[in-house]
């Protein structure tokens, strides 16, 4: 039996503002599509922390034993400086202050997200689907919405017409927004707007003789508007209606309520059943981003290379960091949340590793399935990875109580107990054990200075001394002693 006909798993749904049972379209199937990068630059770490949440998601669902269908899509296209369709393509700007192809920005920063990403322990998505590579999908879904009526041409553009999708559907229904209060909060339009509404938006743009990426379509050559490839990408692999749609909070509005309405339009049906949201990460109170420069690379924190920071911390640490909040709660970076969740994650993985050093009983007082079923209720309300973390603590206190003698556990139990931390630590969080971390990072310490030993070797048959004694002196200072006896050269760390 699958994991979920035992377990009752509920969560926040955006569009009802309530937590409400899931229950998949088809049973023991998940379709979920989750948001990606437009990739222009680097990704930072608040982009980091909604990818992050909904790895979690997928890695759930996936324990419990759903069959999972995650599309993530990459932006390579029609992803413009600000909301109003208007400024300069992010990529075609990129390609043009480096002076390479726009297709080139892509791969180098795609490139990244993934180092990145994998870095975190990610779980690559099922299917990653890019704007560029469903232009066709693009254009036919416009002609569609045309035909419906829902949508307009003016001069080799296409907008869609929100006034009149609204008198027939509701638009604004995600983020609770009336078409009322946005038509009275709107300038008067711009005389040059081809738009008949300020609230109307773009599904196909004619481009600008100075646009570099452009295609053929029957109103001009141009590009499709940013809305629209994540409908049609989400339909295409997961039909016209599916059980999850994620992304950040920021996507909400317009985003998410433009494709709501370029769904209904295109096929009358309502294409998510579930919305849910990652709120954001910010720096020094303020939201992290890129527009803002308020933001952090995840590299940087690697390698401790930024003012905020006072050391390196792991990918291990940063991940653990991010989920002892929830997903849909602010969480504020700073060096000492770090150092705090450095310390918890050292404490729960030496915890973990010790299990199997735990004294045996005939019976035991350890009452295993009680806690197991705590930390599946945890998971079970919305995804909460902070109790989920707070009841792995709890075990921290039992194993320390059994290696003090006032909670016995026999052998059975026992090697339950280390399955279950395993499940939840390292499937379910998507943690990586430290142990085994470590012995990769010695693995190659000692490659590296051996090799030094060796160039070290060279230099003095050579008669470099001076090469010789540098390398020893370098080494020296990092706390690497060098010590040459009859057998040759052996080290130490001081």
């Amino acid at each position: 039996m699958a994991l979920y006909q035992e377990q009752s798993l509920k969560f926040y749904n955006s569009m009802s503002g309530e937590k409400e049972i899931f229950t998949p379209i088809n049973e023991g199937n998940v379709g979920m599509y989750v948001c990606g990068p437009t990739v222009y630059s680097n990704v930072h770490l608040g982009n980091c922390r909604t990818f992050i949440s909904f790895d979690l998601v997928f890695r759930y669902l996936k324990h419990l034993g759903y069959k999972v269908r995650y599309v993530r899509n990459i932006t390579d296209a029609g992803h413009l400086e600000n909301d109003a369709d208007s400024g300069e393509d992010r990529i075609s700007k990129k390609a043009r202050l480096e002076q390479i192809e726009p297709m080139e920005v892509v791969q180098k920063y795609t490139v990244d997200f993934h180092n990145i990403l994998h870095k975190f322990n990610n779980l690559p998505p099922s299917i990653e689907p890019t704007a560029t590579g469903h232009i066709v999908e693009q254009i036919e879904i416009i002609k569609t919405i045309l035909d419906n009526g829902y949508a307009y041409e003016a001069n080799g553009s296409v907008y869609f017409d929100v006034i009149k999708f609204n008198k027939d559907h509701a638009y604004g229904k995600l983020s609770g927004r009336a078409i009322e209060d946005m038509i009275a909060n709107t300038r008067e339009l711009a005389a040059q707007s081809d738009k008949r509404n300020p609230q109307d938006f773009a599904l196909w743009k004619k481009a600008e003789p100075q646009h570099i990426m452009r295609w053929p379509s029957p109103w001009s050559d141009g590009f499709p508007g940013w809305h629209l490839e994540c409908t049609v990408m989400s339909t295409k692999y997961l039909g016209e209606e599916f059980d999850i749609h994620g992304g950040g909070m920021d996507l909400k509005f317009p985003h998410h309520e433009c494709e709501i309405a370029q769904g209904e339009a295109a096929t009358g049906k309502s294409p998510v059943n579930y919305w849910l949201h990652a709120n954001m990460l910010t720096l020094n109170g303020k939201k992290m981003a890129k527009s803002t420069g308020n933001f952090i690379l995840p590299e940087q924190i690697f390698s401790g290379n930024n003012d905020v920071l006072t050391k390196a911390f792991s990918p291990n640490v940063v991940r653990f960091f991010i989920l002892q909040a929830h997903y849909r709660s602010i969480l504020d970076f700073s060096s000492d949340a770090l150092m705090g969740s450095e310390k918890g994650f050292n404490r729960l993985m030496e915890s973990y590793q010790s299990i199997e050093e735990l004294p045996v009983s005939e019976k035991s007082t350890f009452d295993l399935e009680s806690w197991k079923q705590s930390c599946y209720d945890a998971m079970n309300d919305d995804f909460n990875s902070p109790i989920l973390i707070a009841k792995l603590f709890d075990a921290v206190k039992s194993i320390n109580s059994i290696k003090e003698g006032t909670i016995l556990i026999n052998q059975e139990d026992r090697d339950n107990l280390k399955a279950s931390m395993s499940a939840f630590m390292f499937d379910i969080l998507g943690l990586t054990d430290s142990a085994t971390e470590n012995e990769n990072g010695e693995e190659k310490l000692n490659g590296t200075v051996e090799l030094l030993i060796q160039l070290r070797a060279e230099a003095r048959n050579n008669k470099n001394f001076a090469l010789s004694d540098q390398i020893r002196d370098r080494l020296q200072e990092i706390g690497i002693q060098l010590k040459d006896g009859k057998e040759g050269t052996t080290f130490s760390l001081k």
